[in-house]
């Protein structure tokens, strides 16, 4: 598996910001039909402690995530509920493991010897990104599931 640069996430950002609504939607079926199990995960119940701007942003982050390792590496083969299952388990136990310590070395160990950095950096800045702002997109409280839910995107389809 090769790895997706920031050229390429820059890209597929590009790429998604230059369609309109309907173009969207038609990119989010083509994904849902590539991606079934992921599609419906980021749908599913586990999500409902975030907002719904967070749920929709959630879903645009893992369609830049996709849309760049598809450019870069091909057609990836459909997940499964198992491989999904699995990896989001071990995302959240490191997660666990590291409770009490501030979000910044939360991500911080996620990061050591990790192959698509530069995704996982997409991740952060994605969180973070307002983290200042009483207004921004992602809350406090979002904050570590989207991040782990994205580095779970990026384990499978890496």
């Amino acid at each position: 598996m090769k790895i997706v640069s920031s050229v390429a996430i820059d890209a597929a950002i590009e790429r998604l910001e230059g369609l309109d609504e309907n173009q969207y939607e038609a990119q989010m079926e083509v994904f849902a039909d590539a991606q079934p199990v992921i599609f419906a995960w980021l749908f599913s119940e586990q999500f409902d402690l975030l907002t719904e701007e967070e749920k929709g942003y959630l879903q645009y982050i893992t369609l830049i995530i996709w849309s760049a390792s598809e450019q870069v590496n091909g057609k990836a083969e459909q997940v499964s509920e198992d491989q999904l299952g699995e990896a989001e388990e071990a995302n959240f136990e490191v997660a666990e493991n590291l409770a009490g310590k501030s979000l910044s070395e939360k991500l911080d160990v996620f990061f050591e010897d990790y192959e698509q950095e530069e995704l996982l950096a997409l991740a952060e800045e994605a969180i973070l990104e307002d983290e200042d702002d009483p207004e921004g997109i992602v809350t406090k409280e979002g904050r570590e599931l989207i991040f782990v839910a994205l580095k779970t995107v990026i384990d499978v389809l890496t």
